[in-house]
């Protein structure tokens, strides 16, 4: 199991099909790729990071998302998301994210995640 570094990176990619879309995930009504959807896969690239450093029984939640989407992407072009662990401070993981398609940049920003205990943060849910 890797410590997690500032500087560590990670990509994530994903093909637009119609289901990713705006109009399809009813965020907007253009056949699109969706912002909650390049949100989505900026967050699984920092969980997907984080989560090859975390001992057995805990977890990352993400707590903060703070991006931009500045250009739209057509359905059938790839997306690709990229996030760098820029600070460590406890528990709490501040991301840089990025998210590019065939032309450039589609979207940036930072999102921050949180180290859990699994068990303890499901029974705390569980019971409020």
């Amino acid at each position: 199991m890797a410590e997690l570094k500032v500087g560590m990176k990670f990509t994530r990619e994903v093909e637009v099909v119609h289901e990713l879309t705006a109009d399809a995930v009813h965020s907007g009504g253009l056949p699109v790729f969706a912002t909650p959807m390049m949100i989505g896969l900026m967050e699984n690239a920092s969980w997907s990071l984080a989560e090859e450093c975390m001992e057995e029984g805990y977890s990352t939640v993400g707590t903060l998302v703070n991006v931009k989407h500045v250009s739209a992407t057509a359905v059938g072009a790839t997306v690709r998301a990229e996030t760098e662990l820029t600070e460590i401070d406890g528990r709490r993981l501040v991301f840089r994210v990025a998210a590019y398609d065939d032309k450039g940049l589609i979207g940036e920003g930072t999102h921050e995640r949180f180290i859990i205990n699994t068990d303890k943060f499901m029974n705390k849910t569980l019971t409020k």
